[in-house]
């Protein structure tokens, strides 16, 4: 993010100093360059918005280029801040520059549109500036109480009436209004109306400095989101995928049609509050939709926040094997969260001979409902067995020669919205070409590496005094002691020295005052155990501590896993060294991506801790010289 007055900033455009400084910021906030096609647009539309700037007399409103979401990666292009002219309170506009001509709207929905050069849909510009100005009024806390002090504005400087004629089929409002260069004088009188020829350096600061909202704990909302439509902000491509997903319904209810939607994405990139989304507006139409996962934990938990008044909306959430005998197409949507976990097949012990069909588990739920639509992430598979590929969904629908959609989500929302602490993380376990890099502090992710877990912990403990949520998770790498007498004390399994913590409870039933495993993530009492990725993946607080261990060190200069330091018993001896040394890694990218605010490392191995102790650096190293409140 970069600060100026739209003076300053208009001097520097010319110089090309202004371009030249954006990318630097670029690379700082996001550990890699600019792409051309985003420097070009930044030559080509911000001089655009500064000239109309100038034109409208506001000479002294701050400009903050590239501003970044509170909690997520997403950026506007800019947020204009400033003085009211009537109120003289503080004053913000965030405004989105599209260099398009002739934009057509989608035919089936106003809320999407086609542009030249595009291979899918994407949001009608004044339905994105609106829904970044929601999400602001809802995370800084400069706005929470004053949400009526931004307003929002969607440039196209290159169109003209006649080819975004199409666009104005959406709604317009304050948060929300699009201009086209032809609409240039209205775009300086609106302007006006919401800034002030005053400084707007007050204005910026109080923006800057506002506090932001804790993330939306998906499990805490999740039963207003399903019963009374609690509001999850969906940005850019979330809203995308709704909207897909949304029209495929509308197909076929209309006439007898299906087909499959498949929503891709990283860690934190929004899958499951897409899933809700749907499910809650599918519920409350009326129409038959169910959700469904591949993990328990989730799956609990999902039953028991979201349905703690109704016991229907506990049967909304299902388990993937659920479907074995489902009705063909019996429902009309069926949400398949976490479809990265999908299996071969559903049979297992308990399954009725008569059902032992063999059937492929990804065609059990294809089968199931005239929209399935599968949200996966290929690299957080972490179990031998688990085949919920984009390959795999391809495959199945063409066989069945049906249609498959797909949408690509890749702004993230974990992680403090941290694209460098996400990079760091695949680059440092060899998931991305190019070896391990440094970590180089940003402002939205704390990270620290200690020397023992009591030092973890008591870190940990002091965040939690803070009113933060904190984890410990560990590879699985010590015994877990599954049978133990009810309302005894868990077994210290996870003994490292002189320290010993118990793995998180082993079933459905909490004991002595630990809570079940599927809500270890989600009830405070869950801290003072150690999580394995089985019941982290999917879940996310606010600081996680992550135990690496002797199943995955740094010996030279690359990782060696040492299968035989594993004690996960989903590892069998016919399990490839290549799929476990993937399958750890892969754990350990899920364990070190579920904290919001900040991670905390510690590594068994010396020469392990060493290495991180380097990468990350010494102002790191020691967490309890570093504010975090």
């Amino acid at each position: 993010m970069l600060r100026e007055t739209v003076i300053a900033a208009r001097e520097q455009a010319l110089s090309k100093d202004l371009f030249l400084r954006l990318t630097e910021h670029f690379i700082h906030d996001h550990g890699y360059r600019p792409g051309n096609s985003e420097v070009k647009s930044w030559e080509r539309s911000l001089p655009a918005l500064l000239n109309v700037l100038l034109e409208a007399g506001l000479d002294d409103v701050q400009v903050l280029f590239e501003y970044q979401l509170p909690l997520t990666s997403k950026r506007a292009d800019a947020i204009l801040a400033g003085v009211h002219p009537k109120t003289g309170e503080p004053s913000y506009v965030v405004v989105e520059l599209k260099q398009w001509t002739n934009p057509e709207p989608d035919e089936d929905d106003a809320l999407l549109c086609w542009v030249d050069g595009y291979s899918r849909p994407v949001l009608n510009p004044i339905e994105q500036v609106r829904g970044y100005c929601d999400y602001l009024a809802y995370f800084n806390g400069a706005l929470s109480f004053n949400p009526d002090r931004i307003a929002g504005a969607a440039y196209l400087h290159n169109a003209t009436e006649f080819g975004i004629s199409g666009l104005y089929a959406v709604e317009q409002s304050q948060r929300g209004r699009l201009f086209s260069e032809e609409r240039r004088g209205l775009f300086v009188e609106f302007l006006q109306s919401r800034l002030a020829p005053l400084s707007g350096a007050t204005a910026a600061d109080e923006l800057l400095a506002g506090k932001i909202g804790p993330s939306k704990q998906l499990m805490a909302v999740a039963a207003r989101e399903v019963r009374d439509r609690e509001e999850f902000v969906l940005l850019d491509e979330q809203r995308v995928a709704y909207e897909t997903v949304m029209r495929a319904v509308h197909r076929a209810s209309r006439a007898d049609h299906k087909e499959v939607v498949v929503v891709t994405g990283g860690p934190g990139t929004g899958k499951s509050v897409i899933a809700l989304s749907l499910l809650g507006e599918l519920y409350r139409q009326g129409r038959s939709a169910l959700h469904a996962t591949g993990s328990a934990s989730f799956t609990k938990t999902m039953r028991k926040v979201a349905g703690t008044r109704k016991r229907e909306v506990q049967d909304l959430f299902k388990y993937f094997n659920s479907f074995m005998t489902a009705e063909r197409n019996g429902l009309d949507v069926l949400i398949c969260d976490e479809a990265h976990r999908i299996r071969k097949t559903s049979e297992n012990r308990y399954t009725r001979a008569e059902h032992r069909t063999g059937k492929p588990q990804i065609e059990e739920l294809i089968d199931a409902a005239r929209v399935p639509v599968f949200l996966l992430d290929e690299h957080q598979v972490v179990r031998p067995g688990e085949m919920g590929s984009l390959k795999e969904i391809r495959d199945a629908a063409a066989a069945k020669n049906l249609a498959c959609q797909e949408v690509s989500l890749d702004s993230q929302f974990r992680c403090g919205g941290s694209d460098a602490y996400l990079r760091w993380v695949v680059r440092l376990l060899g998931l991305e070409p190019g070896g391990p890099v440094d970590w180089e502090p940003d402002d939205r992710m704390k990270l620290h590496v200690v020397d023992s877990p009591q030092e973890m912990e008591e870190f940990l403990q002091e965040r939690r005094d803070e009113h933060y949520s904190a984890r410990m998770s560990a590879g699985y790498c010590w015994k877990w002691t599954t049978k133990y007498e009810a309302g005894q004390p868990l077994p210290a399994d996870v003994v490292i020295g002189d320290w010993a913590r118990p793995w998180n409870v082993y079933g459905d039933r909490g004991t002595a005052g630990a809570p079940p495993a599927a809500l270890w993530a989600t009830d405070p009492a869950g801290f003072g155990q150690v999580g394995c990725v089985y019941t982290a993946q999917g879940f996310e607080y606010d600081w996680s501590g992550v135990i690496i261990g002797p199943d995955l060190v740094w010996r030279g200069d690359d990782w060696i896993t040492e299968r035989a330091a594993s004690k996960d018993p989903v590892f069998r001896k016919s399990t490839p060294d290549k799929d476990v040394n993937q399958l750890i890694r892969n754990t350990y990218k899920v364990l070190l991506t579920r904290g919001m605010v900040g991670t905390v490392i510690y590594s068994t191995d010396a020469e392990t801790r060493a290495k991180l102790r380097e990468l990350v650096g010494a102002q790191e190293t020691t967490p309890m010289a570093v504010t975090t409140a």
